[in-house]
């Protein structure tokens, strides 16, 4: 097994593991804004590039597996929209002080509470 990956900023590891946990991504976000971007963009600005990004990303998932097809020199790589997205989604967090391993605990056991059956009994789902 070959050598885990490693992410330098500014001289320090930022990332030692082939794993990222949420957690580790809000961190090494912070430490990239705060080596390289000065400073957050607003809390309002952010929300806005995240909306921006998430229409790219729909851009691509319309041209990929809907009817319109790419245009020349557009992007084709949902994978590296998704990163958008969750780049600007993590400055979000970081900045409003939400922690989003936690956040997300939380919202999957309110949908597992909700939908444990709902799903399951869906005749729509099952046809």
């Amino acid at each position: 097994m070959g050598a885990m990956p490693t992410t330098f900023i500014a001289g320090e590891a930022l990332i030692t593991s082939a794993i990222m946990t949420l957690k580790e991504a809000q961190s090494t976000v912070d430490q990239w804004i705060k080596t390289y971007g000065v400073r957050y963009f607003s809390e309002l600005t952010n929300m806005a590039c995240l909306t921006e990004e998430v229409g790219e990303l729909a851009r691509v998932m319309a041209r990929r597996y809907g009817d319109q097809s790419f245009k020349p020199g557009e992007s084709t790589d949902p994978a590296d929209e998704m990163a958008d997205v969750l780049w600007v989604l993590l400055c979000l967090a970081n900045q409003t002080g939400v922690d989003l391993t936690e956040a997300f605990r939380k919202n999957l056991e309110k949908k597992t509470r909700r939908d444990a059956t709902r799903h399951l009994n869906n005749p729509k789902l099952n046809s």
